[in-house]
């Protein structure tokens, strides 16, 4: 059954760090009617994007992030230029000729990005390009697009060497309270090395700091670690059914967010270069805002609930109770605790949807396998209020976790779209 949700008051979507962004004016609501119009380019490389970066290959929910940052960062550079490059480049502006195909710069953009990351589906990729270009007539414009696109591709796969992707990092483990310890089933250290990539625009993720896991000794810990138990427990009796379906709808690996953003580019009836330009403004701040959550993560070093609670009785707080054999609805990622890493991807991918529209009263709906339903969405502030309380449902997250990682998003969504993807 769809669920619908709905939206809270609108909220303050423009601040004074943005105000070089000329927000993209589209009617509310009005734009889901008529019938449907030709498949724009950009959101279809995003979807050819999903399925070599995790159909396929099945990199980790984090490590997507990247190879989509740098998909729809070369993505942008390409349909910018051929624009005029009205707005500011991410990397660079390759001349251009009027009349270069988009749909062809884009196809060279995706494709040279996605073939250089996963060179084994080589075959694969050919063939999406292939159909792409086939629907394009041959010429000036054609050859045009496809070098631009090339160039695009190249500048963003250069600037990617050596930046610390998948080096052998691991988590700090302790075997005191409070301290993190890999969690089952697969007791595994996985993703560490995310906390020392080299970041996308911001210059130093570590200034985003937050204020830290609460103290095992007072009430908000205790508040947070009782109220997982009772409603993130795989057996709970006080979660409903929504929240069950909320908490495993957030949480497929399959992210919802990226669904989330093909709709949203399709519903509102973005061209090319609007959608070229939501697509990248999302993608590389929530990337940025990863790599930041991840250095506070990597600083922090807190337990996770599915090991806490059955270790509570060591926690110093008689307001706490062990539970040997407690086990969270959905699986602990294999990361630390604090801050939450999925509130501060859909906290920054949700600021940087406010930021392009102007407004938070986006609607939109996607499509989760994990749960077999589509939920919908009048609001972005909505989504990500839901969000975070999804993380404490499935008894991956504490409050405090995913309060501080909403805020941590936020910060560094702004940061990076004061920086980027503005006018010149």
């Amino acid at each position: 059954m769809m669920k619908i949700l709905w939206s809270r008051p609108r909220v303050a979507v423009v601040t004074a760090a943005l105000v070089l962004f000329s927000p993209v004016v589209l009617a509310p609501g009005a734009v889901r009617a008529g019938p449907a119009a030709a498949v724009n380019a950009v959101v279809a490389w995003n979807s050819h994007a999903q399925t070599a970066i995790y159909e396929v290959a099945r990199q980790s929910p984090t490590t997507t992030a990247r190879s989509f940052a740098m998909v729809q960062g070369a993505v942008y550079d390409a349909v910018n230029a051929v624009a005029g490059a009205p707005y500011r480049p991410y990397l660079v502006a390759p001349p251009t000729r009027p009349g270069d195909s988009a749909p062809a710069a884009v196809a060279a953009a995706a494709h040279g990005v996605l073939l250089s990351l996963f060179p084994a589906q080589a075959g694969a990729l050919r063939a999406q390009y292939d159909e792409a270009l086939a629907a394009i007539p041959d010429g000036r414009s054609k050859s045009g697009g496809i070098a631009v696109g090339a160039a695009a591709a190249a500048a963003m796969i250069a600037s990617r060497v050596n930046d610390g992707a998948f080096s052998d990092a691991t988590w700090r483990v302790g075997t005191e309270p409070g301290q993190w310890r890999p969690t089952p089933p697969g007791f595994l250290q996985v993703g560490a090395w995310f906390a020392t990539l080299k970041p996308f625009v911001v210059p130093d993720p570590g200034r985003f700091r937050t204020p830290g896991p609460p103290a095992l000794t007072g009430a908000v810990w205790a508040r947070d670690l009782n109220e997982v138990k009772a409603v993130g427990s795989a057996t709970s009796t006080v979660r409903t059914p929504d929240q069950t379906e909320a908490a495993i709808w957030w949480d497929d690996p399959r992210l919802v967010e990226w669904a989330i953003l093909r709709d949203v580019a399709t519903t509102q009836r973005l061209d090319m270069l609007q959608a070229a330009r939501m697509f990248a403004m999302a993608e590389l701040a929530a990337v940025d805002a990863l790599i930041a959550c991840y250095r506070e993560k990597k600083h922090w070093s807190f337990w996770r609930p599915v090991t806490a609670i059955p270790l509570a009785g060591t926690d110093g707080n008689p307001a706490t109770k062990a539970e040997p054999g407690w086990t969270p609805l959905r699986v602990t990622a294999p990361s630390t605790e604090y801050p939450s890493g999925h509130a501060c991807f859909t906290s920054s991918t949700m600021t940087a949807l406010r930021t392009f529209f102007g407004r938070d009263d986006v609607a939109f709906s996607a499509y989760s396998a994990d749960s077999g339903t589509v939920r919908h969405y009048r609001s972005l502030a909505a989504a990500t209020a839901e969000l975070n309380l999804a993380r404490i449902w499935a008894g991956v997250h504490y409050r405090t976790a995913v309060d501080h990682g909403d805020r941590l998003g936020t910060r560094v969504a702004r940061e990076v779209l004061a920086r980027q993807f503005g006018r010149p």
